[in-house]
């Protein structure tokens, strides 16, 4: 299972980085520095979240992750969520904790990743436990991607004019 979670996240980050090119497509947008905007709590059940698209066209928000804020960017292209060493550490990964043990290719190339389970990812009303993640060093990584691990454990995601809305 975990191998084939690997494979995936590997092909995703190979194709994400070429389909562009492909396209014909030169530039591809940076995440905007924008503050992130969320749609009003009152405005969600006690099981949904909702995010505005920001100006850069991503889905940004501050997730709780053990507990935790940190800024993550919903990347359904990313079959694991990813973590930098730094955020890690501050999630209380230590590095006796991190085997850098596996080898990923991402849109900056290859690298080096560890495999951590996360107990807990909430965004407003939702929270997922148990996921899996892989922590990639701060150079490889300058922000939290929340991916397929954390999406696939909801029953259901969309995108409704210009709100992603994530259902558990």
């Amino acid at each position: 299972m975990f191998g084939r979670s690997l494979f995936l996240f590997a092909l995703v980050a190979v194709l994400a980085s070429q389909v562009p090119a492909l396209l014909g497509l030169t530039e591809i947008p940076a995440p905007s520095d924008e503050p992130v905007q969320q749609v009003s709590a009152a405005t969600t059940s006690p099981r949904t979240a909702a995010l505005a698209v920001n100006g850069g066209g991503h889905y940004s928000a501050v997730f709780r992750i053990n507990g935790k804020p940190v800024e993550g960017m919903v990347d359904t292209g990313a079959s694991l969520v990813a973590l930098n060493e730094s955020t890690a550490r501050r999630l209380g990964y230590s590095g006796n904790r991190l085997e850098f043990k596996h080898q990923v290719s991402t849109a900056n190339g290859r690298t080096e990743a560890a495999h951590v389970v996360l107990d807990r990812i909430e965004l407003q009303g939702v929270r997922v436990r148990q996921v899996d993640a892989f922590v990639l060093r701060d150079a490889a990584l300058a922000s939290t991607l929340v991916g397929m691990s954390f999406l696939s454990k909801l029953s259901s995601f969309r995108v409704d004019d210009g709100v992603m809305k994530l259902t558990q």
